[in-house]
């Protein structure tokens, strides 16, 4: 997954502004590498609750890029999100998600605790919380 993140670094790391009181050098690139690492590892681990991961990364960045350049940075940004949401719904579900965790329900217990049974492959929830996914349907 961390080609994706790579990717958007690549792409946008000729134009991150370093601060000049900074002692450290590249410490800007660093930060931008690192929430673009953040914002492709949620998607991975947390797709479903992870509403508008573009925006989201975008409004972290922003401020290491001059105003010139963030059109191309939203740009960017949301190309490369849009390809890593299409490779996680795609991805093959062998009991793991893509950071090698195994997949749980995405329902909670009455008692407010996870749901520790194994989800089915279409849509996320175990058979006993399968009205749940109905629902979000109809609201959709």
């Amino acid at each position: 997954m961390y080609q994706f993140s790579r990717a958007i670094y690549r792409e946008l790391a000729d134009q991150v502004v370093e601060d000049p009181r900074s002692t450290a050098p590249l410490a800007n690139h660093e930060r931008v590498l690192r929430e673009c690492e953040a914002a492709i590892t949620r998607l991975a681990s947390d797709r479903y609750y992870f509403a508008r991961p573009a925006r989201s990364l975008f409004n972290e960045i922003r401020g290491f890029f001059p105003m010139a350049a963030q059109r191309r940075v939203l740009n960017v940004i949301s190309t490369y999100m849009a390809l890593a949401e299409e490779y996680v719904r795609v991805a093959p579900k062998s009991g793991y998600d893509l950071t090698g965790a195994p997949l749980r329900c995405r329902a909670s217990t009455r008692k407010g605790t996870p749901c520790r049974r194994a989800p089915l492959a279409h849509n996320g929830y175990c058979p006993s919380h399968q009205h749940l996914a109905e629902s979000e349907e109809l609201a959709a």
